[in-house]
């Protein structure tokens, strides 16, 4: 009896149950805004709070880091804000299965750093250190359905990045992403900061 009354459960749930619809960070498009209007960017998540910033009605690949009670947190320009989420459509594109999304960079402080890769290499730039590009060899992903959790592998370094809340210390912008980063070789050390997959201009 029991057994059944699961069974039928999940048959009237439909997809919703079984499909997973995303995990944060992940990027979303701007929609339901008229064409001569903006979705504001709010200092707190609440109707009352300061404009912060704008979103254009037409905007894209907008990432999201925090969801609270219908409000999404966004970064603009050096700071964070907040949208309304029922203005925001999420886009299925971005996580796929044993790869990066195309605006993913990692930044860090104490050292300065930041890293960036491509369907090929990594490229990793130091304060103070010779810059490198590492061919890469393997993006590993949980099998979990778009979770964003990534381990990077390259020849003499390893990223992982782990969703959660991240600040990297050098602007008020709040990120989705911890990084960590391990280079091999004759110095080896540890590096550790922040990722996002917010597109770049």
């Amino acid at each position: 009896m029991l057994r059944t009354a699961l069974v039928l459960t999940l048959a009237l749930a439909g997809p919703a149950l079984a499909t997973q619809e995303y995990i944060l960070p992940t990027l979303f498009d701007v929609a339901r805004v008229a064409p001569d209007d903006v979705l504001n960017i709010r200092a707190e998540p609440s109707a009352s709070a300061d404009i912060i910033g704008t979103l254009a009605p037409d905007a894209t690949r907008i990432e999201v880091v925090e969801e609270i009670r219908g409000w999404a947190r966004v970064n603009s320009g050096e700071g964070t804000g907040w949208v309304s989420s029922r203005y925001l459509d999420y886009r299925t594109d971005v996580w796929e299965e044993g790869a990066l999304p195309q605006g993913f960079a990692c930044y860090g402080t104490e050292p300065f750093w930041n890293l960036r890769a491509t369907e090929d290499a990594v490229a990793l730039q130091q304060l103070g250190e010779p810059d490198l590009t590492m061919p890469l060899t393997a993006v590993l992903s949980t099998g979990v359905f778009r979770d964003p959790t990534r381990a990077v592998v390259a020849e003499g370094m390893t990223l992982t990045a782990t969703p959660q809340a991240c600040s990297d210390g050098m602007s008020d912008r709040q990120f989705g992403l911890r990084a960590l980063v391990v280079l091999q070789g004759d110095r080896p050390r540890m590096l550790t900061g922040c990722c996002s997959v917010q597109p770049r201009d």
